[in-house]
């Protein structure tokens, strides 16, 4: 039966919302049992990001049937998981909080092990997918993905792509004070953290829908983690076109010794067309890393709301309350 709205829960869940119409209902079938059988204060945030399907009228309904543990975020538009899981953070107000996917594939009867780690004293606690069926090569370009991450920035995450995460309010006031248009989260938590760790979760097939994280998704989420944690990239990049000044030089005493002891050559020809091809290759891949700098800096300067928000459904009671 449900129970009277606590106004401080223990745990906050939060899980962002698109187009999750077919598999919406499993995930309340098991979330809410698995949150009951905790024995704990806890209240879930829907964000529903803008979805085009019913999931906006599903999360209506299932609001009305818990509102005691239930709070419903509509945006106006679609700004994207990240906003919406930042929506939910700045709403959230437990103790510990947890980012959940809708789609099932952690499932939420792990969410326990999470907060077994926080009882023992960590602040952040990531999460490494069990049994995963990827494919060689997407095997191969996630662990050197890593490992360039932590060369970079020093952040350590086994599985940066597994979206079941606990954290501390400590570490959700923190994140909520910044203002970055574009960062990522679990990166921007464990800078924060002071006693970071890692558990095992399940992973399972997405019970219903296709993913919503398209390759290009994957590459700029990647592009944001560099550019977003470290200045590394710009640094090995002035390195390099050092090098490539120097080295350039020398060729060029080279070929004008050349010219004048033996006179003009064509033989050559192609080989300095290599070497210019090569130069103007790297210039472009230089400009492309100062223009994700630079796209950064005019996102920030411009101070645009990052997410629109047309409604929230919770009791009444909440609303007089904040």
């Amino acid at each position: 039966m449900p129970n009277k709205t606590i106004p401080h829960p223990l745990v906050s869940i939060v899980i962002p919302v698109y187009n999750e119409e077919a598999g919406l209902q499993a995930l309340f079938d098991r979330l809410y049992p698995a949150m009951d059988a905790l024995n704990t204060s806890y209240e879930i945030i829907f964000i529903n990001d803008g979805s085009r399907d019913r999931s906006a009228a599903i999360l209506s309904d299932q609001y009305h049937k818990r509102k005691d543990v239930t709070r419903v975020i509509l945006f106006n538009g679609n700004f994207g998981q990240h906003r919406a899981i930042l929506a939910g953070f700045a709403h959230s107000r437990g103790e510990r909080i947890v980012t959940l996917d809708a789609d099932l594939q952690n499932p939420p009867e792990d969410i326990g092990s999470l907060l077994a780690e926080m009882d023992k004293g960590h602040d952040y606690v990531g999460s490494i997918r069990r049994q995963r069926n990827d494919s060689l090569w997407r095997h191969l370009a996630s662990r050197a993905m890593n490992r360039l991450r932590e060369k970079l920035t020093r952040i350590k995450m086994t599985d940066q792509g597994c979206m079941m995460r606990a954290y501390s309010r400590r570490i959700i006031d923190t994140i909520n004070q910044c203002q970055e248009m574009h960062t990522f989260i679990p990166a921007l938590a464990y800078s924060f953290a002071q006693n970071p760790t890692e558990v095992v979760v399940g992973h399972e097939e997405r019970h219903a829908g296709e993913s919503k994280y398209s390759l290009y998704s994957l590459i700029r989420l990647n592009f944001d983690l560099m550019t977003g944690f470290s200045i590394v990239p710009l640094q090995m990049f002035s390195m390099l076109g050092m090098l490539v000044s120097f080295f350039a030089g020398l060729l060029v005493v080279y070929l004008i010794g050349r010219r004048i002891i033996i006179g003009p050559e064509a033989e050559g020809l192609f080989t300095l067309e290599a070497i210019l091809m090569f130069l103007i290759g790297l210039s472009l891949f230089g400009i492309g890393i100062l223009g994700e700098y630079i796209g950064r800096i005019y996102q920030e300067v411009r101070e645009r709301p990052r997410y629109l928000i047309s409604a929230i459904l919770q009791e009444q009671e909440l609303d007089e309350r904040r």
